[in-house]
């Protein structure tokens, strides 16, 4: 690849014009940069000089496309050994960049799915989000955490497969309240062979896989048998479970017969703005959707939106074995080959007319019309709160971006901070932030000296980072949970900053500590209240609730690791696995660490060098 710096021009179709001479027909990526060096747009070529000579005459561009070009000060260029090359450098580049006049896939959120791991003789079901590292095996992806959960207590109801962990598995003395209600099988405590267990994994798995078809005549087979063998009990159990996965089977019948695994993708746009519905397929079972709002100008074709969109999504997830779509891509074979690549396999992109396909593809369009007139509808409340809320408090312009803090711990421990977002789409938990309160010399419960360090580190970091504030990521308010000591204490921490042009307003409880009687702190004016059925007022009320439970939440997982963490956790070479077996043989990490070498070498999977670093690691520590 190389990289070509800018000529000697002036401005617009000028300095495109200038580049040309040092351009050849090779495939690559092109940036087009404002007179700050702010990425404008990224844009891919089969032919570089080609592409780019369409920018530097004026011709019939679009309103949007002509500013951008009045816009440009300089290029630069990124020449690919193929194109499909360059689409995949352009992706990228457009995930990493966000440049302006381009389509942006703003929610990037990772998608659940369902675990069954492999490094336990008892595997256990779970729901799993983020990098697959575990050893077992993964199935998805679902839209969200709730069709997870379904389907997990779908599979925990039929096959009666454990949840628990590892920890809890090795530690039990009798059967928990899974196995109570018939949600477990019990392999804890001996309630079920461990060849029957693994029978029950691998029918979960035919039903993740959409092999259903022979588990209900096997599980009333052996229900027959078991009658006839006077084994009442079991037959009853037998019985319980056909029935549940009878109910699976009759709430799916919306699931495709004759699709296995795609993914549907439908587009619709209205008044400048754009909604894409996604529905997952696999197994031919609808695992859920999830809806989009990309960022578009209102003057793209439905075929680049859709591009941009097909793109950015797969960029950093893997793609299915075939894309259903509602609009075809203008390079849709280019697009395919891409995929491909990135897959390691086929990929096929459809736009049906009829069938099957072409009904998945309707549906998922009129979710998409609804959920953007919803959208639609949610943005224009939103804005009149925003209004409001400037007009309240008396504000220099409506806020885009309100900040939301507030901090969680008890006496002390385990202290956290928490960020919350809102806008004009509302709550932005892409922009949510969490702070471990990492000062030493803070006084426990120096609720005071916890702000401080909060804020110290998100404007210092925002300072650094965006010191002309150009990215959208500066607050125009901040919202401080407290009253006027609170206010003026962070007004201070922001003057040292040197941020003391950004408006804030402390919101205390108020009277009787009651919710709808808060009273607002500004430096320099009085306390001020709003009325007591005032939208804004439920609006502010809703970002401090959203904060809290944000705090919390936070605070009580940082807590829940504490509790479960050993001094096993700290010594190098101990994972899950061995530290499994350890607390097994030994019962304790005090006994582990009091242990002699010849005992921890008798321990299973510790060898005789892992025996030695543990019993090192211990005795260094005295």
């Amino acid at each position: 690849m190389t990289d070509t710096g800018p000529p000697t021009a002036s401005t617009g179709y000028d300095v495109i014009h200038g580049y040309l001479r040092s351009l050849d027909s090779s495939p690559g990526v092109y940036r087009m940069l404002d007179a700050d060096s702010r990425v404008l747009y990224v844009g891919k070529a089969r032919n570089l000089r080609a592409r780019v000579s369409n920018y530097a005459r004026p011709g019939p561009h679009s309103p949007r496309i002509a500013r951008m070009i009045s816009e440009t000060a300089t290029m630069m260029f990124l020449t690919t050994r193929t194109e499909t090359e360059a689409l995949l450098l352009e992706q990228n580049l457009i995930k990493q960049l966000k440049p302006r006049y381009n389509v942006l896939l703003r929610d990037d959120k990772s998608f659940p799915n369902i675990l069954v791991t492999k490094d336990h003789d008892f595997p256990m079901i779970r729901k799993h989000r983020g990098a697959k590292s575990q050893k077992g095996d993964y199935y998805g992806p679902f839209a969200g955490a709730g069709a997870v959960n379904r389907t997990l207590s779908q599979l925990q109801r039929v096959f009666l497969l454990r949840n628990c962990s590892d920890s809890d598995f090795e530690t039990r003395t009798r059967p928990c309240l899974q196995y109570q209600i018939k949600r477990c099988s019990g392999p804890c405590c001996g309630m079920i062979s461990k060849p029957d267990y693994a029978l029950s994994v691998k029918e979960a798995e035919n039903f993740l896989q959409g092999r259903t078809k022979g588990i209900q005549e096997a599980l009333a087979a052996q229900m027959q048998a078991a009658s006839e063998e006077m084994l009442f009990e079991r037959a009853a159990a037998l019985r319980d479970r056909i029935k549940a996965l009878t109910q699976v089977q009759s709430a799916q019948g919306i699931n495709p017969q004759n699709t296995a695994e795609a993914d549907v993708i439908a587009l619709h746009t209205d008044g400048g703005q754009a909604c894409v519905q996604v529905f997952f397929i696999r197994a031919n079972q609808n695992w859920g959707n999830h809806d989009y709002y990309p960022r578009i100008s209102g003057e793209e074709d439905l075929a680049e939106v859709m591009e941009a969109f097909v793109g950015q999504f797969y960029a950093g997830r893997e793609p299915p074995r075939m894309l259903i779509l509602s609009h075809g891509l203008d390079n849709d074979d280019l697009m395919a080959a891409a995929l491909a690549e990135k897959a390691g396999r086929k990929i096929d992109i459809v736009v049906p007319q009829r069938g099957e396909k072409a009904e998945l593809v309707q549906n998922a369009l009129r979710n998409a019309r609804e959920s953007l007139a919803r959208k639609m509808s949610e943005t224009a409340t939103q804005s009149r709160l925003l209004k409001g809320l400037a007009t309240a408090f008396d504000l220099p312009k409506v806020p885009q971006r309100i900040e939301v803090y507030d901090n969680s711990h008890i006496q002390g421990a385990h202290a956290v901070g928490a960020m919350v977002v809102a806008g004009p789409d509302g709550f932005d938990k892409n922009q949510y932030r969490k702070f471990n309160i990492r000062g030493e010399d803070l006084t426990p419960g120096d609720d005071f000296g916890m702000m401080k360090e909060v804020l110290t580190r998100r404007f210092q970091r925002l300072i650094k980072e965006d010191p002309d504030r150009s990215t959208g990521t500066w607050p125009d308010l901040l919202l401080i949970d407290g009253g006027q000591g609170q206010v003026s204490a962070v007004r201070q921490i922001m003057d040292a900053l040197g941020v003391s042009d950004i408006p804030m307003v402390g919101v205390a409880k108020g009277l009787d500590r009651d919710a709808g009687k808060e009273e607002f702190h500004r430096t320099g004016k009085p306390v001020m209240a709003l009325r007591h059925n005032d939208p804004v007022l439920y609006f502010i009320q809703r970002m401090r609730d959203e904060v809290h439970r944000f705090a919390i939440g936070t605070h009580r997982a940082k807590r829940s690791k504490a509790i479960g963490a050993t001094p096993l956790d700290d010594v190098p070479g101990v994972g899950a696995t061995r530290k499994r077996a350890l607390l097994a043989h030994f019962g304790s990490a005090k006994a582990v660490a009091r242990a002699n070498l010849a005992d921890l070498k008798a321990v299973d999977g510790v060898s005789a060098n892992m025996a030695q670093v543990i019993y090192d690691y211990f005795h260094e520590q005295g």
